[in-house]
């Protein structure tokens, strides 16, 4: 029995080496035969932003030929280094990665991912440059001009440890700005100041809004956007000088010499408060004259001007609404008695 059973295995392991040896040589033979064959075309993905290119299909040919030094096409599939065109293209500065693989028609797929700008730097020496969301410095272009958020001031003069943390600072700001349409719009510029912070010029309002670091800047822009909505949309936005969102929980508006502190969340309740009534205000078809509607209590000069507006709507509804006027009744005067002069008798 025992004699049986190695044989029963020793054919058993016999067949399958035999399958899989014709397999391993049919695969072998099918490889020669494919490295045989000749590259027949070339097919070019470029995936980056439609809005622009800053590199091309005619300049990721030129490379390939470049390393390749002949003709990709009409080369036999073996003589192609994959590795080595991948390794090349990546070089390049505009492409972030390259994929690059043959299909079962012999045709040379390349799928190159391009590096997109998220801001445009102008330093103190009169230099430019992108960089992309991996901090990544990239030159400028003449096929195209990247819209994104534009930092000036930026030193020359940085040690290699803090140009990285500024750049990674820069690319926080700008990346948020690139997700706002409003920010977008309104952010004009954002300079670097001399301790490496960053300040905001807007497109419209005459001040300057200090950010302090790149940091938390999704809460800075949301504590603004709340000052923006519950103070400067009521006082204009030319009415302070420096808007400072630098600390957290508070807003500093500053006018000349006068500085007045914003609590971040009284201004969110206040701007919710001002939501509900402008919906109640749209559903109320009547306008009642006793109406008595709490204004939001931000600042001084906020406070004073509401104030004026309440006398000039209380003035406009009297005049809307006059009260009868009822005739005054006559003052009745009583008059004290005048005293007799005195007569004075005597001789002559």
């Amino acid at each position: 029995m025992d004699t049986k059973k190695t044989i029963r295995n020793i054919l058993f392991t016999a067949i399958w080496l035999m399958i899989g040896g014709g397999m391993l040589t049919l695969l072998v033979a099918a490889i020669g035969k494919k490295n045989k064959e000749l590259c027949k075309g070339i097919s070019i993905t470029v995936k980056g932003d439609p809005g622009h290119a800053f590199i091309q299909k005619d300049d990721i040919l030129q490379l390939l030929a470049e390393d390749n030094h002949v003709k990709i096409t009409g080369q036999a599939l073996s003589a192609v280094d994959l590795h080595s065109l991948e390794r090349t293209l990546e070089k390049n500065v505009w492409i972030k990665d390259a994929q690059l693989y043959f299909d079962n028609k012999n045709v040379l797929h390349l799928a190159v991912s391009e590096r997109e700008p998220v801001a445009r730097i102008f330093s103190t020496g009169n230099k430019s440059f992108y960089i992309d969301n991996s901090a990544k410095k990239l030159p400028l272009s003449e096929r195209a001009v990247a819209e994104v958020p534009v930092f000036t001031g930026y030193p020359d003069k940085i040690s290699k440890s803090k140009d990285s943390i500024l750049l990674r600072q820069v690319k926080n700001i700008a990346a948020f700005i690139l997700t706002n349409s409003f920010w977008m719009s309104q952010v004009a510029q954002i300079s670097v100041t001399d301790d490496q912070e960053f300040e905001m010029t807007p497109a419209v309002g005459n001040h300057t809004v200090e950010l302090g670091d790149g940091e938390n800047v999704e809460e800075k822009f949301g504590r603004l956007m709340i000052f923006y909505k519950d103070v400067l949309s009521k006082t204009g936005f030319n009415k302070y000088a420096t808007i400072d969102v630098r600390f957290s929980g508070q807003v500093v508006a500053i006018k000349g010499k006068q500085m007045t502190k914003v609590d971040s969340v009284q201004l969110r309740k206040n701007v919710e408060r001002l939501m509900l009534q402008a919906q109640q205000m749209q559903s109320d078809t009547s306008f009642t004259t006793g109406q008595n509607i709490d204004k939001p209590l931000m600042t001084k000069d906020t406070l004073e001007e509401n104030g004026e507006r309440q006398e000039i709507k209380k003035e406009k509804v009297k005049a809307k609404y006059p009260k009868p006027v009822k005739a005054p009744l006559k003052p009745i005067t009583v008059e004290k008695a005048k005293k007799p002069k005195a007569v004075m008798t005597g001789k002559n």
